[in-house]
């Protein structure tokens, strides 16, 4: 492995996607699955060119958060049990508590429908700016600090989700970009990097939702050619858990992995990676 560029991305490893107290978004297993990346990141640091980590970053007032929303009585919606299509939109049933971003939110709901994705889940307020639960969980920080210090390089993180007009789940662009907003397009500079690294490997939560749809972006845009040099370390991920009446999120990312595997891609584990 000498000489090899050996990149390790790292995707939303934050406070509140962590089973852990205090965590508004926890996925579970997210916790150990931290601690098993920090191990990872000592024990393999000295092999690794460059570390990246995806920062979900949000405001309180987000197209996915309950404040930005409210029914016919004033109520502001559940969060992880309210999902608002552009039908409610323009049925009344949900509306912006601002009456001027109605149309913009209706065309954003229609947008997303028409592209095949989904409608707008509304999430507990999570990973916002200057609280805790933005901060990266405290043993892989720890853990990121000591290779950052012993390899004297700069760990490259990669912010992402403060438009508050669009879902950012992906890292290299938003679920529907803002032209007035060049962060929401296509973050090419990050994917040219991937693409000169010799070997990927990637981590993060979760692995229905933010990992999975940031791998995705980089399948359909990187090359063929690249995708057997990534690497998905299956014990550092976990998926949100499935939702009452809604996706089953675990069956989601492990059928994901297995289309993954079918791509080239390498499902593997922080023990046996380089061991």
């Amino acid at each position: 492995m000498r000489g090899m560029k050996i990149h390790l991305v790292v995707i939303d490893p934050q406070n509140d996607f962590c089973d852990i107290p205090k965590a508004t978004l926890p996925v579970t297993g997210a916790n150990e699955d931290m601690k098993r990346l920090a191990k990872f990141v000592d024990r393999v640091g000295s092999k690794l060119e460059d570390i990246h980590v995806t920062l979900d970053s949000h405001r309180l007032i987000d197209i996915a958060h309950p404040a930005f929303w409210m029914n016919q009585q004033g109520v502001q919606p559940n969060p992880l049990i309210t999902l608002i299509s552009a039908s409610d939109i323009e049925a009344g049933i949900w509306t912006t508590r601002n009456p001027s971003f109605r149309n913009r939110a209706l065309n954003y709901a229609k947008t997303l429908e028409a592209g095949g994705l989904y409608k707008i889940c509304i999430w507990p307020p999570h990973c916002l700016i200057g609280t805790w639960g933005h901060n990266v969980h405290s043993d892989l920080n720890d853990a990121l600090q000591r290779w950052s210090d012993k390899q004297f390089a700069m760990v490259d993180y990669v912010t992402k989700g403060s438009n508050p007009w669009t879902e950012h789940y992906g890292a290299l662009m938003a679920e529907v970009p803002d032209p007035n907003d060049p962060g929401t397009a296509l973050n090419t500079g990050f994917l040219q990097i991937l693409a000169d690294a010799d070997m990927v490997v990637i981590a993060g939560e979760a692995s229905s939702h933010c990992v999975l749809t940031t791998v995705n972006q980089i399948v359909n845009n990187i090359g063929q050619e690249h995708l057997k040099k990534f690497n998905l370390l299956r014990d550092c991920m976990s998926p949100v858990g499935a939702i009452l009446n809604g996706p089953n999120f675990p069956q989601i990312a492990e059928d994901w992995l297995k289309d993954m595997g079918k791509l080239g891609m390498k499902v593997t584990n922080s023990i046996d990676f380089l061991a």
